[in-house]
């Protein structure tokens, strides 16, 4: 696995560097001292996840994690302060390490860096109207406009369409991340659904196909944006 470190710290990029080093397969691929910097740095250069500090001069790292889109590589962030870690993990993040940074906490993160990475494996988002999915052991092909809605269930989202479903062996989290800008939102922690399958809202909940699927108040306000209500 490939890292790249930004922060505006040089003592912090020191420490991070060294529990790096000591996982064997992992390689620091390069530091950054900026936002910026490493903003420009990955429009060259393709890294597996990010050790991302969160407060740094100019652009912050959640800002760079915005602008980073849904291409952006998994994303640890890395803090000395735990205001953000909401607003840390609404952005789809594998982990938030408060620094100082531990070598078993470091450890713990660098194992949801893999799984995250598994899962994205499970699900390839391709520039034509559907996708290929992993269920059990067969790729199939599954267009996207027949996706109604994914739902997690354990360690797997379940791909719902009109006739059947799929069983992924991955996270809602990870279907997400390749799907959010696709015309699919979250609406509650198990559900991400397809915003033109929608025939109801009502009472906190909206329907597709007949199913009532729950919206969270956490997940509301970025619904109503997107469903451009008059």
């Amino acid at each position: 696995m490939t890292c790249l470190i930004i922060d505006d710290n040089a003592i912090a990029r020191s420490v991070l560097k060294k529990l790096a080093t000591q996982v064997q397969d992992l390689v620091v691929a390069g530091e950054c001292t900026t936002a910026m910097e490493g903003y420009n740095y990955l429009q060259e250069h393709t890294v597996d996840f990010l050790l991302l500090d969160i407060e740094m001069p100019g652009m912050t790292g959640l800002e760079l994690t915005r602008n980073l889109g849904n291409k952006k590589p998994v994303i640890v962030f890395t803090t000395s302060n735990k205001e953000y870690a909401l607003e840390a993990f609404e952005l789809n993040v594998a982990d938030y390490l408060l620094k100082p940074v531990t070598a078993a906490r470091f450890l713990c993160a660098i194992e949801k860096v893999r799984q995250w990475l598994g899962d994205k494996e499970a699900i390839k988002v391709t520039d034509d109207p559907f996708i290929f999915v992993r269920d059990s052991n067969i790729v199939r092909q599954l267009k996207l406009d027949e996706i109604l809605y994914a739902e997690a269930m354990g360690d797997y989202v379940k791909l719902f369409t009109a006739h059947k479903f799929y069983a992924i062996h991955t996270t809602l989290k990870a279907v997400e991340e390749r799907l959010s800008s696709l015309d699919f939102i979250r609406t509650h922690r198990s559900y991400l659904i397809a915003l033109n399958k929608i025939d109801v809202i009502q009472d906190g909940a909206l329907v597709v196909a007949g199913k009532s699927i729950p919206v969270a108040d956490a997940y509301r306000k970025a619904l109503n944006k997107r469903l451009n209500i008059l």
